[in-house]
């Protein structure tokens, strides 16, 4: 019985290529939500400093607002134990979302096509939690002509044949 229950990506496995863009699933990570009022509580938890910016995204952690981090890692990492006394939280939310990779010079005006920002005007660094046409998505730029889009696992087909269907008409 449980040989039926195997999760498969709600994805294709296979990279869409448009002219201008490719959009692709992204790499298995770890993903935790991180919460805490101070950041240092987190620093001292993880031994690394917290981006203290909001929006902003360094070294794998984006912070989403004042009290809450978005860390991504490569599948496995340990992440110590907070005390029960330490005003944070880290949760696991690993199979709740995947990633969509999308790139190439034509990357950000595909995103433009169902995101209200502007993302002529949103660097590499950057990181924030705003919406595809209707769905919700944590969208990072990691460089000029690279993206990448965090939707909840449900959401994710019609992502994908948002964002495909975009691509096609964008050439």
């Amino acid at each position: 019985m449980s040989d039926a229950l195997t999760r498969a990506d709600p994805v294709p496995a296979a990279p869409f290529a448009a002219k201008t863009v490719t959009i692709s699933l992204a790499e298995p990570i770890t993903r935790l939500s991180l919460r805490a009022r101070d950041p240092r509580w987190l620093d001292s938890l993880l031994k690394v400093k917290m981006p203290r910016k909001i929006g902003t995204s360094e070294r794998g952690i984006a912070r989403l607002g004042p009290d809450e981090w978005l860390l991504h890692a490569l599948p496995g990492i340990q992440i110590p134990n907070a005390k029960t006394n330490d005003p944070l939280s880290i949760t696991d939310i690993g199979e709740r979302a995947i990633g969509l990779i999308v790139e190439g010079p034509g990357a950000a005006a595909l995103l433009m096509t169902g995101c209200p920002i502007d993302l002529d005007h949103f660097a590499p660094g950057r990181a924030t939690r705003t919406i595809y046409e209707t769905v919700e998505i944590i969208l990072l730029r990691e460089a000029e002509d690279r993206f990448h889009v965090e939707v909840w696992r449900s959401f994710a087909p019609w992502l994908w044949s948002a964002l495909t269907k975009s691509a096609s008409h964008l050439e």
